[in-house]
């Protein structure tokens, strides 16, 4: 048995931490602006594939070898940011192509396993799993059972959470597309929030 009484406190836990800007919020706006609506529920779905991943390691235990070993959570950190920094040139190179196409940016590019790698290289994800979660198992009487479905709604909170603004931001691209010029004012705009983004990574890193 699960224990559904701990959903208004749990959800409203999520929220205050998913509505101040942070990077998956960033990283959603950036693949919205870049490539449209259809490249932010791509890009979302990658996101909730990795947070899924990570709250099944939780309940399943195995979380626990990924905390007791920092530099390992170092070394996915900075793979992310590596990724997040050839994304950052990508973008840039594509906006210094005036001749690139409105639908050759939403479709050449792989946006599922872009938003699946970011996820996956951010293995804070499943600290915040294992600080959280315990926290709402009330009074279910399968712990494990309770962790899963705590789990489920959490990714599925920041799946619709950040996909609407990723989308929203799709939607602004869109209309900013009939404005010459706008697609690579739109790809240095990405190219810049990936570049913020892995400086963000590379700083947290040393901070400890």
């Amino acid at each position: 048995m699960i224990d559904t009484t701990v959903l208004p406190a749990f959800i409203s836990m999520i929220l205050a931490f998913l509505i101040p800007p942070g990077p998956d919020m960033m990283f959603m706006i950036a693949i919205g602006l870049q490539g449209g609506r259809t490249a932010a529920v791509k890009g979302i779905l990658g996101i909730g594939t990795g947070m899924a991943f990570y709250a099944a390691a939780v309940t399943l235990g195995l979380g626990l070898v990924t905390a007791r070993a920092p530099w390992l959570l170092s070394a996915l950190m900075l793979l992310g940011a590596v990724y997040l920094l050839t994304l950052a040139w990508s973008s840039l190179r594509r906006g210094r192509d005036r001749g690139t196409q409105l639908q050759d940016a939403g479709v050449s590019e792989r946006w599922y396993l872009r938003g699946l790698t970011v996820s996956l290289t951010n293995p804070k994800i499943i600290l915040f799993f294992m600080a959280v979660l315990p926290q709402f198992t009330g009074t279910a009487t399968s712990i494990p059972a309770q962790l899963a479905f705590l789990g489920a709604v959490n990714v599925m909170t920041e799946v619709l959470l950040y996909g609407g603004i990723g989308v929203f931001a799709g939607t602004f691209r869109n209309a900013l597309m009939r404005k010459r010029g706008a697609q690579a004012v739109l790809n240095y705009v990405a190219a810049l929030t990936y570049l913020g983004l892995a400086i963000f990574i590379v700083f947290d890193v040393l901070s400890g």
